[in-house]
């Protein structure tokens, strides 16, 4: 576990320059303590390795080095089969091109690695898209693209509500979640996240821009969808429940569980206290679960809950 923990800091400083012990230490899950050890190990095998104190400080190879350690395990190969993700490949027109380099690395590896490589194909597939597939346009990824590469602004015509704004951006970087594409963007200082599929338009301009140095894509998706996520309406309810909903409760998507209250008399029925989006996102949700479900507050959802049913009973009713 050393040998391959001194080998993945002797890459990270070659590959990312200078990294403080901490960042290291975050990396590899393992304490500041070990990541100076480990850097002694380093040291007495004659790696060139130094660290620079101070605010900009941190562990760093000689100017000039570099390892040829760089031979990928089975697993780490057999990994890039599992993490393939042919639709959004195709989504940016590189899907030839990953399946021509993941062949010539096949092609420079050993003989058993190609085995278990071919085996992983016939008896694993990872496939991140859901049933319903998304009928998401992606007409302007390529050009959104190609501005992120070059850092050049692109001006956008993005569909908001029922109107049609216009923005000239900085566009950062892209990020997939499932089949929909987002452009992370800085527009008049302001950092901005853009569904793709809803822009009408896309044009590249001549004028580049500075990307911003503290910038980190991971970080600030990370940070936008806890953001979102805080965000979203919240309507509370109370529910009896009979045991049989318990677990389809559990994945519901758009409602989450807060406090369960066991009868404790051998009941088969529990009160739940339970957090919905909205109103009408509760009625529905409810509506689904048929007679396992009884409304106890508020009163405006349990009335609605009500006249649903009473509507949909009469409808019944006038053809019967």
């Amino acid at each position: 576990m050393r040998a391959d923990r001194l080998l993945t800091i002797l890459l990270l400083l070659q590959n990312q320059g200078r990294m403080t012990s901490r960042e290291l230490a975050d990396k590899l899950e393992v304490s500041e303590r070990t990541i100076f050890r480990d850097m002694e190990a380093l040291s007495a095998a004659g790696i060139p390795v130094y660290a620079e104190r101070g605010s900009g400080g941190g562990w760093s190879l000689s100017e000039g080095y570099r390892t040829n350690l760089t031979g990928m395990k089975t697993e780490e190969i057999l990994s890039l089969l599992l993490t393939n993700p042919s639709n959004l490949l195709d989504d940016l027109g590189v899907k030839e091109h990953f399946d021509a380099a993941f062949q010539k690395l096949l092609a420079a590896s050993p003989t058993a690695i190609k085995k278990n490589a071919e085996m992983v194909r016939q008896r694993m597939l990872v496939d991140g898209a859901g049933w319903h597939q998304s009928k998401e346009s992606f007409d302007h990824l390529l050009i959104v693209q190609e501005a992120v590469w070059e850092e050049r602004q692109l001006n956008i015509q993005y569909r908001r509500e029922e109107e049609i704004v216009e923005r000239i951006v900085n566009p950062l970087g892209i990020v997939a979640k499932r089949n929909v594409w987002y452009l992370i963007a800085e527009s008049s200082g302001d950092m901005r996240t853009y569904r793709i599929s809803r822009l009408t338009g896309a044009r590249m301009l001549e004028e580049t821009f500075q990307r911003p140095e503290d910038f980190d894509l991971e970080q600030y998706w990370e940070q936008s969808t806890q953001q979102f996520k805080k965000n979203l309406p919240r309507y509370p309810a109370r529910l009896r429940v009979h045991q049989k909903l318990h677990s389809r409760i559990d994945q519901e998507r758009y409602a989450k569980i807060l406090r369960t209250e066991e009868a404790g008399d051998g009941s088969e029925w529990s009160e739940l206290d339970i957090e919905f989006q909205t109103l009408n996102s509760a009625c529905e949700i409810l509506l689904s679960y048929g007679s396992l479900v009884e409304v106890l507050a508020p009163d405006e959802l349990r009335a609605k809950v009500v006249s649903e049913v009473k509507a949909t009973l009469a409808n019944y009713t006038a053809k019967s």
